[in-house]
């Protein structure tokens, strides 16, 4: 499924998207990115997704675009390393070149 910038729902399967949550099954709030990061520092709740879930998915955006300015080559990825296992020059595109003082990591 995906929604294109106008809030329209689109599905690989138009059943998708006639279907219903029934009473019994799980159901999400619906709420924005934002709105649920902010309920949760304000409540000192969780987010809807985890710590994890979060990192994945945004690991996910930034690999894709390590390989976007490498030409678009296939890279392989270590997950648990979190390194790429066949290109040292993608694995310099992980960090900044260095970050300004006083700061360091």
């Amino acid at each position: 499924m995906e929604v294109d910038g106008a809030g329209r729902l689109k599905a690989s399967s138009e059943s998708l998207l006639r279907a219903r949550i029934r009473p019994w099954e799980i159901h999400f709030p619906f709420k924005t990115d934002k709105r649920d990061f902010i309920d949760a520092v304000k409540t000192r709740g969780q987010t809807l997704e985890d710590a994890e879930v979060g990192h994945r998915t945004t690991s996910l955006c930034h690999l894709a675009h390590i390989a976007i300015q490498l030409g678009g080559r296939r890279l392989r990825w270590d997950p648990d390393a979190e390194r790429f296992t066949d290109s040292a020059e993608a694995n310099l595109l992980l960090r900044r070149p260095a970050l300004r003082a006083p700061w360091t990591l």
